[in-house]
């Protein structure tokens, strides 16, 4: 393709990237880097008869003065990502000092809510992502030995999880999870304590978490993986057969390098998708309990303070996040790529 006709293709890729993406993410670091002004105050002098008293109060035209000359607000660099409310420098740097034993800085690193979102975070990441491509691929694998009469069936049961909208699908298993619903109440039955609640344990709500997060992302690598297994060669497969290949062996040694391309793609996807996790918690109401990066956003946008600026610095810190996350996976696929050219 001559450098003019890929200039003219690539072009409107180029600008719908520039505006939708570059320019945003330039815009939350700058707004990250600067906060609200401080309302600025007068003395005002009450005189009475029996004397004059003063008083403090808020010049709003001088305020509104200032927000009009900078209305981005007062630049202070990255002082936000130093706060107690993100990186906290100076208590984690304090919690290392006076620390009886490594596990007792880690809990006190549970207390600052930035580092308790990460570690909330990463642990949901790094458990749901490698579940849901091992159920996904089990599943396909399953669909794809099937009668062709049962396929179709199966393949729209499967895919469920894929049409409920993740915020109703949470909200459904937290009805269902509750005392009064069906696996709420029959685990109380079972294990005969009338006060046993999954709500109330941090450990046991992870653990629902991480079950939605499986359960609701699995569709999307069977999909993928089906349609890779359409792909496969049957002369290789037939040939390892003959050799005398049992049936994991087939799975171990033909399909999965085959798949192997297909495994990045979808670790890639739902590394990003899992890091930025948001609609379990806010279905679960699970905060007291489990929060991350999205939801700490969402909490500095809500109410009539809105925290701009502290919103705009997770935000900035959770792309961080997910450039560090990927760049393993991005670094070995482009090893493989220039291996193979």
């Amino acid at each position: 393709m001559k450098h003019k006709t890929f200039f003219w293709f690539f072009l409107p890729t180029a600008l719908a990237m520039l505006l939708f993406i570059a320019l945003p993410i330039i815009s939350v670091v700058i707004q990250s880097m600067h906060t609200p002004h401080d309302q600025v105050l007068k003395v005002v002098e009450n005189c009475g008869p029996f004397g004059c008293t003063q008083e403090t109060t808020v010049d709003n035209e001088a305020t509104q003065v200032l927000r009009d000359e900078k209305p981005l607000g007062k630049f202070v660099g990255a002082q936000i990502y130093l706060d107690r409310g993100h990186l906290a420098v100076t208590e984690v740097a304090a919690a290392w000092k006076t620390r009886d034993s490594i596990g007792d800085f880690f809990e006190t690193l549970q207390n600052l809510p930035f580092y308790r979102a990460m570690f909330f975070t990463l642990v949901y990441t790094f458990t749901v992502t490698p579940l849901l491509i091992v159920l996904g691929f089990a599943i396909a694998v399953a669909v794809n030995s099937l009668h062709r009469h049962l396929k179709g069936l199966v393949i729209f049961f499967s895919l469920l999880p894929m049409i409920v909208t993740p915020l109703i699908g949470s909200l459904i298993l937290f009805w269902m999870i509750d005392s009064r619903g069906v696996i709420g109440n029959s685990l109380q039955w079972v294990f005969d304590d009338p006060n046993l609640s999954l709500k109330a344990s941090t450990t046991l709500t992870w653990i629902t978490l991480i079950f939605y997060g499986v359960w609701n992302s699995a569709p999307f690598a069977f999909v993928v993986f089906y349609a890779g297994l359409q792909t496969l060669p049957q002369d290789t497969l037939e040939s390892a057969m003959i050799d005398g290949a049992t049936r994991w062996q087939q799975i171990r040694y033909v399909v999965i390098p085959h798949l192997m391309p297909l495994v990045t793609f979808v670790a890639l996807i739902q590394l990003m998708d899992n890091f930025r996790v948001f609609e379990p918690i806010v279905g679960f109401n699970a905060e007291a309990h489990a929060t991350s990066f999205s939801w700490i956003i969402f909490n500095d946008l809500q109410g009539e303070t809105r925290l701009l600026s502290s919103a705009a610095t997770t935000s900035v810190l959770t792309i961080i996040g997910v450039a560090i996350l990927l760049s393993p996976v991005l670094v070995r696929t482009w090893r493989d790529f220039n291996s193979k050219v």
